[in-house]
């Protein structure tokens, strides 16, 4: 883009593409190649410098062949397009399997930086105002880097400026840091997701002041996207909805520009789900005399059924209109339940008692809780079982 009669460098920010995941036990894949296609799509309208991938490339560090597949299309419709690529490995992520092959595709301007021992990699770019700097951070852990002088276990904040103190950064130059932490700000609640890993009592949250020199802050790790206290310090979130805690948010991709410095540019382009996550609630025939079939019946759905009789397989009867419900709770005066349309998955129903797995059974065929009695009789006929009679 001409800026003064310059031309500004430009880039795309992504992040937790995730891929290969699944929610409630329906894949996301289809989602997520129909988000890759928008995102290619902006790439030839908008023409970036580079694309930024901050994280969370896949759903596991271990992902399946499809999901493979799916990332291998878009980085080579990404490559194709003549667009250079930065990317890191975040918590999900293998480092090892991100960084295969990196020195082969530097040929072809993908940067892939999958090391381990908490090293930062710089890639640099030019555009009529100078060099602009890309330090590109993978997941650190606090082990990572370097132990303190003292012997001492280095926390996540102390990991990450010994790692940036290391890269060597000239911060009178423009740079641009790729990084996927969970920063935080004092006075700053950041929106978290339900999707999102979340280490026990925050212990894995850095100050945003080690990072508030550089001129963009690509974060990845927060499925919402937002900024850390300033506009320059940014989470892309997700490009698709991974929770129920995500359902009213707008995915995008975002396009940077930075011309000289402390010039900066940031525009949140949309992407439109094939299917949207959204929430229904009211009585059982209301949601079922609507339309035939209804509006946008096929979306992911949460479904709230505020019936107060007890209701016989309200799941099977939502089902013929709402193919892809995956939620459904009760919200009426004797109960404020809410359960997984699907399995919970076989290490969580291990862990549920006879009597909690019956409970969760009566629920969704009845649409309503045990009532003390029926809870009693339950209770007793599981003792007598266990005990052989």
């Amino acid at each position: 883009m001409q800026v003064h009669g310059k031309v500004a460098v430009r880039f795309m920010h992504l992040a937790d593409l995730h891929i290969g995941k699944s929610v409630n036990g329906i894949s996301m894949l289809g989602e997520q190649k129909h988000a890759f296609e928008q995102v290619l799509g902006y790439i030839k309208a908008e023409r970036p410098g580079a694309v930024i991938i901050a994280g969370d490339v896949y759903d596991r560090a271990v992902p399946g062949v499809e999901a493979v597949r799916a990332f291998d299309d878009f980085l080579t419709g990404l490559a194709l397009t003549g667009t250079a690529v930065l990317l890191i490995p975040g918590n999900h992520d293998s480092p090892e399997r991100i960084s295969y092959a990196s020195r082969l595709l530097a040929d072809r301007g993908v940067f892939l930086c999958g090391e381990t021992g908490g090293a930062a990699r710089n890639v640099e770019m030019a555009d009529e105002y100078g060099t602009v700097n890309f330090c590109l951070l993978p997941y650190i852990r606090p082990l990572m880097p370097r132990a303190a002088e003292d012997g001492r276990e280095t926390g996540y904040g102390e990991a990450l400026a010994a790692a940036l103190d290391m890269a060597g950064i000239d911060f009178a130059a423009r740079n641009v840091l790729v990084s996927h932490q969970f920063y935080t700000r004092a006075g700053v609640a950041p929106m978290r997701s339900e999707s999102e890993m979340d280490p026990i009592g925050g212990l894995d949250a850095i100050d945003a002041g080690l990072i508030e020199r550089f001129d963009y802050a690509a974060l990845g790790h927060l499925h919402g996207a937002q900024c850390v206290g300033k506009e320059h310090i940014r989470y892309a979130g997700s490009p698709v909805k991974y929770s129920f805690s995500e359902w009213r948010q707008q995915k995008s991709v975002t396009l940077v520009e930075l011309a000289e410095k402390g010039s900066l540019s940031v525009a949140a382009l949309p992407l439109v789900p094939l299917r949207d996550m959204r929430e229904i609630r009211g009585t059982l025939e209301s949601l079922l005399g609507e339309s035939s079939p209804p509006a946008r019946g096929d979306d992911y759905l949460r479904v709230v059924l505020t019936d107060e009789e007890e209701l016989v397989d309200p799941m099977g009867k939502l089902r013929s209109a709402y193919p892809n419900i995956m939620s459904l709770g009760f919200d009426n005066t004797r109960t404020s339940i809410d359960i997984s349309a699907a399995s919970a998955g076989a290490e969580a129903v291990e862990k549920l008692s006879p009597y909690d797995l019956f409970s969760e059974f009566f629920l969704e065929a009845q649409g309503a809780a045990m009532s003390a009695e029926q809870s009693g009789i339950v209770r007793e006929l599981l003792e007598e079982a266990g005990r052989g009679l």
